[in-house]
């Protein structure tokens, strides 16, 4: 019998008061079916290569979504990430695709449902457990495809990789997949836990998890992407069907998907807070002594303090030296590499500290907002001053602080003054790499006790969120004012957010300007809010497609600061970043099915524009 070479990994997070040992649900090696149930340690590892399908939410080479946005820019754009806001992709050459690897998911998840019941040894509670994660990973693995491709196939056993060709199946309408997303979750939620007690178990599907994905889903679906157009727009769509004339998106709007994405982010709500999820707040055990207000404290934390309770899903893999923070972090040469730089699209997001967009708080100075003020460590913009917590919390911009443990002249000290002109500490200095494209760097995801000694995974690792409360609640939020049927509890649930942004409430911060109780106000306001509280969370490439607005967001170079300006006054200076941007509507709306998979099966048609 051949002998498994498959590890499982459990990652041990290290420097950690009350340290607590992570799921990697990455094998190295696959199991082989025929050893997969022989006994309950196979089976095991047979249920944690289900997993192993997973895209990689934060590391370039495997993840479509992560840097891909307006948020950022980087000094990466040699990696092959960057070729997604560069629109350099096709279907001969899609650079990164989930297709094949999320349908070979799919099939293993089939093979544990059908062989689980037969180990010897294994519990039927444990055998209940694994066929209801298997049922999840399915439902997981058909939201992603439906989210990247649009309509998509949906497997509904294991497929027989010899099916004659005339039975090949075709693609499905997207409704139609979410149903079969929606019901396989809700199955699976009947009998996942509601929480796991071995805390090597985190990262495993629970039912909150299965009800959370859900709602995504159900948002995803009510989206004007996928919904006609949204109640004022027009569908992309029109004509878009399979080789047998059947419609594969809707270009009817129907207000009534609004309706179930609502009552689906409420269920999932309700859930994860029976189950003590709750937004997070700094917890003085982390032991902080910068950032000093406790707000952007807070927001530091959220999800690198690995007690937050705010997480209802993680990716559990570690991250590697090339990988978020190490990237993010002030120049050292050979361990940190200054290069991951909010664009002015993203600092512009962030709101004044009254809590109103920049070009609607008439308190702050938005048409001199480029000009040199003095700051608190000396000169920068005035657009960089009486901005929110958030905005403080999670760029680091001229004469600012970032929090990060670093060596200066043999003093270890807690926070660096950065600065970004061509010729200083963090400027580009005639570089070709390693720096900040638009002087701006990013913060967020970065551990303030970070230390970097030398060249090696971060010193602090901690899981990447997939999913947290707040997402949950900007989610109903949306839904409750897309439907318009409660633009009240829709405040209430942004008001949440933002009070641990500390920032006003929705009511009290636009009594200044006129009020907000129409839904194109609260549109607006809504996914402004997902656009800061989610930024860099993989969420913003998604929004823009579901929304529609990629391309009027995405088919445009990022703009910054004149990184090669020696003084003030040619430092802070709007330029055009010289990085080529092209998003090419509508065809990059959706993502290409790989061609040679549309070569083979000609029921397979491709989506429109490739």
């Amino acid at each position: 019998m051949k002998l498994f070479k498959y590890i499982f990994l459990i990652v041990l997070l290290i420097n950690f008061t009350g340290c607590t040992d992570y799921l990697d649900v990455v094998p190295d090696e696959r199991p082989t079916e025929e050893d997969a149930f022989n006994n309950i340690y196979a089976a095991e590892n047979f249920l944690y290569s289900c997993y192993s399908y997973m895209p990689n939410p934060r590391t370039g080479p495997t993840s479509l979504d992560f840097m891909t946005a307006d948020e950022i820019v980087t000094a990466f754009e040699h990696e092959l990430f960057a070729n997604f806001p560069k629109g350099d992709f096709t279907a001969s050459n899609p650079v990164i695709s989930y297709w094949n690897t999320l349908f070979s998911g799919i099939r293993q998840c089939y093979l544990l449902l059908e062989g689980v019941d037969q180990t010897p040894g294994l519990s039927q509670q444990n055998k209940d457990n694994y066929k209801a994660e298997a049922k999840f990973l399915i439902g997981y693995y058909h939201f992603l495809l439906a989210r990247s491709y649009g309509p998509s196939l949906i497997i509904d056993g294991v497929v027989d990789i010899n099916i004659p060709h005339e039975e090949f199946p075709r693609r499905v309408p997207f409704d139609d997949v979410i149903d079969f997303i929606a019901e396989i979750l809700d199955e699976a939620a009947e009998d996942l836990p509601t929480s796991y007690s071995a805390s090597s178990a985190y990262g495993r599907a629970t039912s909150v998890v299965a009800k959370s994905i859900k709602a995504r889903a159900l948002n995803l679906a009510a989206s004007p992407l996928f919904n006609g157009g949204g109640e004022d727009g027009t569908s992309f769509y029109d004509g878009f069907v399979d080789d047998e004339g059947t419609q594969l998106i809707s270009t009817q709007y129907d207000p009534s998907k609004w309706e179930r994405a609502a009552d689906a982010a409420l269920d999932a709500i309700l859930h994860a807070e029976e189950e003590g999820h709750q937004l997070y707040e700094y917890n003085e055990s982390v032991n902080l002594n910068f950032p000093e207000d406790e707000a952007e404290r807070s927001l530091r934390m959220t999800f690198a303090d690995r007690n937050s309770r705010e997480i209802i899903w993680a990716d559990t893999r570690p991250e590697g030296p090339y990988d978020l923070q190490n990237k993010s972090t002030p120049f050292i040469q050979g361990r940190a590499w200054n290069g991951v730089a909010p664009t002015l699209t993203m600092v512009e997001y962030f709101y004044t500290e009254n809590g109103l967009p920049i070009d609607v708080d008439p308190e702050f100075d938005y048409d001199n907002r480029y000009e040199i003020d003095a700051g608190p460590l000396g000169n920068t913009m005035v657009l960089n001053l009486n901005r929110e917590p958030r905005f403080e919390a999670w760029v680091a911009y001229h004469n600012s602080y970032y929090e990060i443990i670093r060596d200066e002249n043999g003093e270890t000290v807690e926070r660096v003054v950065m600065q970004f002109r061509r010729d200083d500490a963090h400027g580009i200095q005639g570089r070709s790499n390693n720096y900040s494209p638009t002087g701006y760097l990013n913060k967020k995801g970065v551990h303030p006790r970070l230390e970097q000694p030398g060249l090696s995974a971060p010193s602090q690792q901690y899981p990447w969120p997939k999913i947290r409360l707040a997402d949950l609640y900007l989610l109903y939020a949306e839904a409750l004012i897309e439907s318009g049927s409660d633009f009240a509890t829709a405040k209430e649930y942004l008001d949440r957010v933002r009070e641990r942004a500390g920032i006003p409430g929705v009511d009290e911060a636009w009594s200044a300007v006129g009020g907000a109780d129409n839904k194109s106000t609260l549109r607006d306001i809504v996914r402004q809010e997902r656009t800061i509280e989610l930024y860099l969370e993989n969420q913003r490439f998604w929004d823009l497609r579901r929304w529609m607005l990629a391309d009027r967001y995405l088919d445009d170079q990022a703009e910054g600061m004149n990184i090669n300006g020696v003084t003030d006054e040619e430092f802070f200076r709007v330029e055009t970043v010289p990085f080529p941007r092209r998003f090419r509507s509508p065809a990059f709306y959706l993502l290409p099915i790989p061609q040679g998979e549309v070569d083979r099966n000609e029921r397979l048609v491709q989506n429109p524009g490739y």
